[in-house]
């Protein structure tokens, strides 16, 4: 077979394949997108069934938390449908709509996440504060980069920001994802219902840091000048 073909056959292949795997994540991660957003509309309307220990006094915090999952459980299906490319290039205008409210939402999703950690604290106590206070932060962070970099027309820093936003934004969901796998493998070992046991303390940080270390890997293979590099960073 004649190389030119050979390549556009195999570009399409992954094509393909990368659009199927982000489909799969869809529906992989739609379970927890409906209890999300049942369990977020339900807090923000105070028509909980029963007591939660996340609900309080607070109005601004209850705002904060509920508002954070509502928003993050539609993020979390939109943000697939952004990287699947035939979509980007044949429907270019709802490709930029998409984004610009999926960037947005992001961004209250992750300030909604901060005010309640400030006003009320996590079940986990500092460690599970400081972690996710972290993810927040880098949420918030790619939001607003991947948002700005679009704006000015820089592609290469778009997309870069957009690929970081993509892992934080299934963080919410790979969290469960790990908690759910952990449970089946080891039936809750150093876990405990403060969350504070080994596997709590890691999994503050292990649902996103390594998935961003992964892209940032990623980034230096494709983009292998210090120059290149810097310029993603921008």
């Amino acid at each position: 077979m004649p190389w030119p073909i050979a390549a556009i056959l195999a570009i399409m292949g992954r094509a393909y394949l990368q659009t199927g795997g982000l489909l799969l994540v869809m529906l992989l991660a739609a379970p927890f997108v409906f209890y999300a957003a049942d369990f977020g509309r339900d807090g923000l309307r105070g028509t909980m069934d029963a007591p939660h220990y996340l609900f309080s006094a607070s109005a601004p915090a209850n705002a904060g938390i509920f508002s954070h999952m509502l928003l993050g459980a539609a993020i979390t299906l939109l943000v697939p449908l952004q990287l699947i490319r035939p979509l980007r290039v044949r429907l270019p205008a709802l490709h930029r709509w998409t984004g610009r409210l999926l960037t947005l939402a992001a961004g209250i999703t992750a300030l909604g996440g901060l005010v309640y950690i400030a006003l009320r604290g996590t079940i986990g106590g500092a460690v599970m504060d400081a972690g996710f206070t972290l993810y927040g932060a880098l949420m918030l962070l790619a939001a607003v980069q991947t948002y700005r970099h679009a704006r000015a027309r820089r592609i290469a820093q778009h997309n870069a920001w957009a690929l970081r936003l993509f892992w934080l934004v299934l963080g919410s969901w790979l969290y469960r994802v790990h908690y759910g796998l952990w449970y089946l493998a080891t039936d809750g070992l150093w876990s405990t219902p403060e969350f504070t046991g080994a596997f709590d303390l890691v999994q503050n940080f292990a649902f996103y840091l390594p998935y961003l270390i992964g892209v940032e890997i990623y980034l230096r293979r494709r983009f292998p000048s210090p120059e290149g590099r810097a310029k993603l960073r921008a």
